[in-house]
């Protein structure tokens, strides 16, 4: 064995550890991306996650700067050689990619490629997802040890794709069960508590007398009960999960703003743009989540006279905006004072999934909280 060969499979041992310890897919696609570019020295590479329909869940790519992908635009589709690929479960290489008649061309602004290698990775007869590496004009082309190279790769990553797909509906069944499981508890304690404690204030004010200062307080004792009750309400049908796999994020975000409607009186407007949103379901989970706490927030702490929840969809991303009219707030010092309003626990949710959490506010100026995550229609 030469010292180039002994050198790719320590590399190749290396990945398939590290991808096996991975609990997260997009994070073993990420690692098994960028080592199949390092392993054959392609300038590109990319990989394709199919969503079913005629588009991917996800695309990731490794040697393409973030100004040339804003200039390319919208994510390639399963059309041509793309698509192709991902209903065969065997390699493609290719001298030339241009000279393929499957191939339909390139989008505005993406670079000029010539050499060629397309590996499935599959599992259980399925491909899960496609390995693209590709060449500028004039590069050497990929070799059959190249391809046999990358086609270990994509075995081993069968392997750590599986795994880490199976932990993360583990996780998600865990966090569904719990979230059930209080929501419950929640409903048959603390909710029929404070709705005997209504029931007890109304019967004390029929045998308060005319005293006005006791009646005035008994009042005030049952409007708070009331408003108690109603917002244990809303936090139970909070925690119940969604059955997002039926409803979707739009479907269940709308439901959402209109039980927080009905509960608290405050006008609402809900406006979505784009198409469905065929995230993970995971990734809808989390981003619901956060827009649930940043309309709880809006609600409970704002003092808003209007709420806007907008939701848009591109082939790039799927952006989510909470805005209100409310107080605001002073963010560094909430931040710095305590994990309050639960922003710490929103950055993190987001964050975990690659996306970002913005937060603009003020005392006096309302306050708009923006997530933003990879993946679209």
């Amino acid at each position: 064995m030469s010292t180039d060969e002994a050198a790719v499979l320590r590399r190749l041992l290396d990945v398939a550890l590290a991808a096996a310890a991975e609990r997260r897919t997009e994070r073993v696609f990420r690692l098994v991306l960028n080592a199949a570019r390092e392993l054959v020295g392609a300038p590109y590479a990319a990989v394709g996650v199919p969503d079913g329909s005629d588009g991917f869940t996800t695309f990731l790519t490794s040697g393409v700067d973030s100004a040339t992908w804003k200039a390319i635009g919208e994510l390639p589709r399963q059309h041509g050689l793309l698509g192709v690929l991902l209903q065969e479960t065997k390699s493609v290489r290719l001298t030339d990619i241009r000279s393929d008649p499957r191939f339909v061309g390139w989008p505005g602004a993406h670079p000029e490629m010539q050499a060629f290698l397309g590996v499935p990775i599959v599992a259980g007869g399925d491909i899960l997802a496609e390995l693209y590496l590709a060449g500028l004009a004039g590069d050497p082309e990929f070799t059959a040890e190249h391809q046999r190279i990358v086609e270990t790769l994509a075995a081993h990553a069968a392997l750590a794709i599986v795994n880490a797909q199976r932990l993360e509906r583990t996780r998600e069944l865990a966090v569904a069960e719990e979230r059930t499981r209080l929501a419950r508890d929640l409903h048959d304690s603390v909710t029929q508590t404070l709705f005997g404690l209504t029931l007890a204030t109304e019967a004390a004010v029929t045998v308060a007398g005319e005293d006005p200062r006791l009646l005035e307080q008994l009042d005030r004792v049952r409007m708070l009960g009331a408003a108690a009750r109603d917002e244990m309400r809303s936090l139970v049908e909070t925690l119940r999960p969604v059955d997002l796999g039926r409803d979707g994020l739009v479907s269940a975000l709308r439901h959402r703003v209109e039980l927080a409607q009905r509960v608290h009186d405050v006008p609402i407007t809900l406006q979505v743009g784009g198409g469905p949103v065929p995230l993970p379901a995971a990734v809808q989970r989390e981003l619901l989540y956060v827009l649930n706490e940043a309309l709880a927030n809006a609600l409970q702490h704002a003092e808003p006279t209007a709420i806007s929840v907008t939701l848009r969809s591109t082939e790039r991303s799927t952006r989510a905006v909470v805005a209100d009219n409310g107080r605001g707030f002073d963010l560094p010092a909430t931040q710095a004072a305590s994990r309050r309003l639960g922003l710490t626990s929103m950055r993190d949710r987001i964050e975990a999934l690659g996306g970002t959490l913005h937060i603009e506010t003020e005392p006096g100026a309302g306050t708009t909280v923006t997530a933003e995550v990879a993946g679209g229609c």
